[in-house]
């Protein structure tokens, strides 16, 4: 019996070890030799400063800047920690409500603009936290972008457009907009 639970004690000590120890340094090392922006959460700095990280979201709210995707994330939007969608499904009448005022608040800050409204712009992501648009959605905003900060819309437009990252492949995901990207940009503008 005594050998029974010595070779126990033994092997759980080995995968311990192998597992818990050796794979996890293994794993980090190649990942910092072969990809290390990508595993120190592929950082956004600004003026030396770090601002974001490129796969999550921040929250904008400033009419001179492009909007992203709401986030329902707890206790504040794009919080990484409480990644989830709401699980709310399209006849439920608080997400009806959710959608209409923020539809509401997109077209109180530009009453004029009567392109139809992406549904990015009024529905969270599954995770909450995507940092990007569809070209649609930062589209729609231009004229609201532009009239803020007193540019061209045709500037607004032509910056929107060089902003948009095709699909990969050509097969892989959607074309999107990244959103910080894109106001870094409007940021250096002037």
């Amino acid at each position: 019996m005594w050998q029974q639970v010595r070779t126990a004690v033994l092997l759980f000590a080995a995968i311990t070890i192998l597992t818990g120890v050796a794979y996890p340094l293994v794993v980090t090392g190649v990942s910092q030799a072969l990809f290390p922006r990508q595993a120190n959460g592929s950082l956004v700095e600004a003026n030396g400063i770090k601002i974001a990280s490129e796969f999550v979201g921040q929250p904008f709210s400033d009419p001179r800047y492009f909007w992203g995707r709401p986030s329902v994330t707890t206790p504040v939007a794009y919080n990484g920690a409480h990644s989830a969608g709401s699980n709310l499904g399209p006849s439920n009448n608080d997400l009806k409500a959710a959608v209409q005022k923020r539809i509401d608040a997109l077209l109180s800050f530009d009453p004029g603009n009567h392109l139809p409204i992406p549904v990015d712009l009024v529905t969270a992501s599954g995770s909450g936290l995507d940092p990007h648009i569809s070209p649609a959605s930062a589209l729609y905003q231009v004229s609201r972008v532009a009239k803020a900060r007193g540019i061209d819309k045709v500037i607004v437009e032509a910056l929107v457009l060089s902003h948009i990252k095709r699909r990969p492949f050509g097969i892989f995901g959607e074309t999107t907009v990244h959103v910080i990207h894109l106001n870094m940009a409007l940021d250096t503008m002037r």
